[in-house]
Parts: structure tokens; C-alpha cells; sequence
């Protein structure tokens, strides 16, 4: 873990960070709109420019037709209808070389400038990983629905995105260490119950986000547009008939999804009440406070997803304020581990 803190670096992971996000909604807009299989071939430099001139258009419009989403979705589908699509995941794949650029061409200049000493490269180095491994993994992807069926594997894309979403965790965990400070070198402070009660909390985030993952990626959220009712029932039969159900079962993975989120709901009204009768510093309690509101706002706006059928606008509203969760449970168990290690959690 880094020691060395500085203004710049925090303020270009911040950055970093939005963009990663950004990427990461306009990636379930490319999912909502089916445009992410239109562009049949990974080349990282030269895919950067879209095709130019009318037969260009027209061999990369052949090769979108012998794809299975062509063959079994979009039979029929016109140039400019595969033009709209084209450029909806064009756009996504230069968002992602932007993030690329926006973590090189920086990282590589604080290192010259000593900003960010070559001993304490470290976490930076995992995050350049970690950026490399989801944009690999956005091919996997990609590939997985080029095969035999028109859609990607769920377990591809929850793959995908919980790597890019490790990778905005991670910037904005080091851009806390620049703002609050990191913990010494070689001290472990004991965890206090308000820190063992955050991790707990984003266990549970985690745990709703991969299944929305899951959910998004076998488009289980149209298996049932009414709530709570599921099929006209509370818990329908034949859920949980499988082990194998939690993993592969469209019916299964969005009941879950529904009502996993409802403790978080329970456990962050928990830490509120813990942080405030031990009395933590005000704008602590504030925090969490507004944090209880905006988990309320994610439950609100996934029963709105199930009721309009995912509505795109919706949708993408509501897994932008998963990742707005993400970056609130990062910088709450930041906060309380910082507060451990001076000996003020209790």
C-alpha cells in the first residue's frame, strides 16, 4: 500500500474513476440497445476508426450477417439499422481506449515527476491489470455471443463487469489513501464493529451485483413484469428445485436479485444506529444517512425496472446508482479503517 500522498494523483483517480463508471453505463446502454455484438472483430488500434465509404460499410455489414443474433434477431435489418448499432458499440470501444489513455499517460508522468514513488507502484501496476483483464474479458465476452446463439454468456459479462467495477474500486480506494491518508506500513489496527459492519454491507453489495450481472446477461428481468408477485405468487414453485438454479436459472437468479437487496436496506440503518450511538465524527453520520436514501432509491428503482418492463432509461439510471453504492461503501469502510488505525473506532 502507498504512503506517499498527493494532491494530483488523487484528483487524476477521481477522474479515472468517473470514467471507468461512465464506461461502464454506457456499456448497459450498448447491452439494452443489442448493439454490443455488431462489430464482429477485436482490433484494438485499428478498430479505433469506423469504417469509411459505402463498401466498407457493406463488408462489415456482411460480416454482422453471418452472426447467430443476425440470423435469429435481426433478419432484415437494414444498413443504416446496423449503422445506428455499429456505432453505439464503436463509441463504447473508444470510451474504453479513453480509459486506457486517461490511466497510462498519467500514471507514466507521475512516476517521472516522483509523484508517485517507483517503490509504491504496486497497486497502480494492479490496476493497469486489472484494466487489461476486463477489456480481454469484454472480448470473451463479445465472442461467447458470435457462436451459436445470439446473446453472451451471463457468466462472461458479470465477469466483465465486476472486473471493471474492481478497477473503479481500486482508484477510488487509492484516491481515499491520497485524501485520508494510508495505513502505516507493517501496523494492523483492530477492525472497530462499525468497519466489520461496512465490509459486511459490501459483501452484500457485491453479492446484488453480481446477480444483476446475471440477471442483465440472461435478460431475466423480463421474466416477470409485476411486483411483488412473481407469477402470481410471493416465492414461486420450482425456484430453488436445483442447486444449479442459483447459478443458470433466469426465474431463480431474478427472485434473488429482488429481494437480496432488501439487506442491505436492513444492515445499513444498522451501521447508522451503531455509528451514531458511539458517536462518530458528524459528517460520518451524515454520510450514512444520506446513504440509507440512496440504497432506498436503488430498491425504488429496480421495482420501476420490473414494472416497465426495462425501461432502458430506467435501467441504466438504476445501474448507475449501483455503481454511485459501490463508491459509498468504498469510501465508508475507507473512512472507518482510517479512523481504526488512530485508535477512534471502537
Amino acid at each position: 500500500m502507498p504512503q506517499t500522498r498527493n494532491t494530483a494523483v488523487m484528483r487524476w483517480l477521481y477522474i479515472f474513476a468517473a470514467i471507468v463508471a461512465f464506461l461502464v453505463v454506457f456499456g448497459g446502454f450498448v447491452r439494452l440497445t443489442r448493439s454490443g455484438l455488431s462489430i464482429v472483430e477485436w482490433n484494438p488500434i485499428s478498430g479505433s476508426m469506423p469504417p469509411i465509404g459505402e463498401q466498407a460499410w457493406q463488408e462489415e455489414f456482411e460480416k454482422y450477417q453471418q452472426t447467430p443474433e443476425y440470423i435469429k434477431v435481426n433478419s432484415g435489418m437494414t444498413l443504416d439499422e446496423y449503422k445506428f448499432i455499429f456505432y453505439m458499440e464503436w463509441i463504447h470501444r473508444n470510451i474504453a481506449r479513453l480509459a486506457g489513455l486517461a490511466y497510462a499517460i498519467p500514471v507514466f508522468y507521475f512516476l517521472f515527476k516522483k509523484a508517485i514513488p517507483w517503490k509504491e507502484f504496486g497497486i497502480y501496476f494492479v490496476m493497469g491489470m486489472l484494466f487489461i483483464s476486463q477489456a480481454v474479458a469484454g472480448w470473451i465476452m463479445v465472442a461467447s455471443g458470435l457462436v451459436d446463439r445470439p446473446s453472451v454468456s451471463h457468466f462472461n459479462l458479470t465477469i466483465h463487469l465486476m472486473l471493471a467495477l474492481t478497477l473503479f474500486g481500486l482508484a477510488l480506494w487509492t484516491a481515499f489513501g491520497h485524501k485520508f491518508g494510508f495505513p502505516e506500513a507493517g501496523r494492523k489496527a483492530k477492525w472497530s464493529l462499525p468497519a466489520r459492519l461496512s465490509m459486511a454491507s459490501f459483501v452484500i453489495l457485491i453479492i446484488q451485483i453480481t446477480y444483476g450481472g446475471f440477471t442483465a446477461g440472461l435478460k431475466a428481468g423480463h421474466v416477470s413484469d409485476t411486483w411483488p408477485l412473481m407469477f402470481g405468487k410471493i416465492v414461486p414453485p420450482g425456484l430453488f428445485n436445483s442447486f444449479i438454479n442459483i447459478f443458470e436459472s433466469p426465474q431463480t437468479i431474478v427472485f434473488i436479485h429482488r429481494w437480496f437487496a432488501w439487506l442491505g436496506l436492513l444492515a445499513v440503518p444498522y451501521v447508522f444506529w451503531v455509528v451514531k450511538r458511539q458517536n462518530y465524527p458528524a459528517d460520518i453520520q451524515k454520510g450514512l444517512a444520506w446513504l440509507i436514501g440512496v440504497v432506498a432509491l436503488q430498491i425504488t428503482l429496480g421495482v420501476w425496472t420490473v414494472l416497465s418492463y426495462v425501461n432502458i432509461v430506467v435501467a441504466l439510471i438504476h445501474q448507475a446508482n449501483a455503481i454511485v453504492l459501490l463508491g459509498l461503501a468504498v469510501y465508508f469502510i475507507h473512512r472507518f479503517r482510517a479512523l481504526d488505525a488512530r485508535g477512534i473506532g471502537k
